[in-house]
């Protein structure tokens, strides 16, 4: 009679038992080293009575591992892609943790990393094939689903093919522009030259490089944080050359092509890479409608939009106005909520922020700062705003119509007067989220 045994898994049979016993007690083998392989597992389970299990052959062992080697490659690869891209783009949670090392490392290695975990899948892919049944449809699944993530991860969502640069610069006088004069634009005043860039096609791109007044200027605008800044990208002899790589704590940070250092918008300061702790060189501009703007520079050149791009651009002005309610890029109606509008100023080691619906209340607004008189003014378009030097703690200007008016002074309220111009002051308008992030020991007004 045949007897059938089930051990861990696998059938036997007593007359298969039966000559492997007969095996073990030949001369070939003595009793002691079929003993010590059975207990080492060698040949299979070992009773009092003898192994009762064929043996588990080596080459089976190996080729579990390497199936395993297989699945692991797969889920390391697609956690890194993922990982890669979730700390410096605007995911739940990323913009609120000090990761910038950790990213950085993870982009710069991102090449050893994907090869390190290629490998695993290759070495693997064979013996995953070589499952039997429906289990084994789930490798070329797999293999989709890695590249898939690969593709979401460096194409969908890299930063740089999200906002396209310009395929070229297009900068016309008045008399041959198409853009909208009640919209805003970040305005650079260089040597007698005058150029601006609209934040509507500025937002979109996020950094424009040009030459104003024979000097190279890099006009930058994160949407997300409402932040326009002009810097000069000349390091070490040479204008640099950036792109957007993502955003730290919500603010466009950009990659220069020399070192691969990473660069934050918001104050020009590199935050990692060989290029850490340096700052770029700020350039002064001023951000207010291009009617304002054409009226101080009436021969100024503007931006036009990029034809090739026009369909990416915003359909209208609900972002420059404030009316927008986007969850990234909306405002804040209350004051000094997350997205409502401040507009900041730095002088020296101080820094205060302003309440952009005071200031509407107000229209001009008196105060000290740094050590220094400034005045805050607001003008009659609802958007162009501007700051100054007052010219002593005394003087305190009040607004009609649009001037600035104080006993003895006049000035219009691009600060240009009879008897000279006011000191104008660097300012910014920006989402309180923003300056509070980037100036934590900001004072409030």
């Amino acid at each position: 009679m045949r007897v059938t045994v089930t051990i861990a898994g696998q059938r036997t049979d007593q007359r298969a038992v039966e000559v492997a016993h007969a095996a073990r007690r030949s001369p070939r083998s003595s009793p002691r080293n079929s003993r010590s392989s059975c207990e080492s597992g060698i040949c299979g389970t070992f009773s009092r009575r003898g192994c009762l299990a064929p043996p588990i052959p080596l080459a089976l062992t190996g080729r579990l591992f390497l199936k395993k080697l297989f699945y692991l490659g797969i889920l390391a690869l697609v956690c890194f892609e993922v990982a890669n891209v979730y700390f410096i783009m605007p995911l739940p949670f990323s913009q609120r943790m000090q990761s910038i090392d950790v990213a950085y490392v993870l982009h710069s290695w991102r090449w050893a990393f994907r090869i390190a975990y290629g490998v695993l899948i290759v070495a693997g892919l064979l013996d995953a094939w070589r499952t039997n049944g429906r289990r084994r449809w789930m490798v070329p699944g797999l293999l989709l689903l890695a590249a898939g993530a690969a593709y979401a991860t460096n194409v969908r969502m890299a930063a740089d093919h999200i906002f396209l640069a310009p395929a070229a610069l297009n900068m016309q006088p008045v008399e041959r522009s198409t853009v909208d004069t009640t919209g805003l634009v970040v305005g650079v005043h260089i040597a007698g030259e005058a150029r601006a860039y609209p934040i509507r096609f500025l937002g979109y791109h996020h950094q424009i490089v040009d030459s104003v007044g024979a000097r190279p200027v890099m006009v930058s605008y994160c949407t997300v944080c409402r932040t326009g800044r002009v810097f000069d990208p000349s390091l070490d002899g040479r204008v640099e050359t950036f792109r957007l790589v993502g955003m730290d704590h919500f603010n466009a940070m950009f990659e220069d092509r020399s070192t691969r250092s990473w660069w934050r918008q918001a104050n020009g300061e590199a935050i990692a890479g060989p290029r850490r702790g340096r700052v770029l060189g700020s350039i002064p501009s001023q951000q207010v409608t291009l009617a304002a703007w054409l009226e101080m520079h009436p021969h100024s050149l503007i931006m036009q939009a990029d034809s090739t791009l026009a369909h990416r651009y915003p359909k209208n002005l609900d972002f420059e106005t404030g009316a927008s309610r986007k969850a990234l890029t909306g405002t804040d109606t209350v004051s000094w909520s997350e997205k409502a509008w401040v507009v900041g100023v730095a002088i020296n080691d101080a820094s205060r922020a302003y309440d952009w619906n005071r200031l509407r209340l107000e229209r001009v607004i008196n105060d000290e700062l740094g050590g220094k008189p400034v005045v805050i003014v607001l003008a009659a378009d609802d958007a162009s705003f501007f700051a100054y030097e007052r010219p002593d703690t005394a003087t305190r200007f009040v607004l009609r119509g649009d001037s600035l008016i104080a006993p003895g002074k006049a000035y219009a309220v691009n600060g240009r007067g009879a008897r000279g111009a006011l000191v104008p002051l660097g300012a910014s308008q920006e989402f309180w989220h923003s300056w509070r992030t980037f100036h934590p020991t900001t004072t409030t007004y």
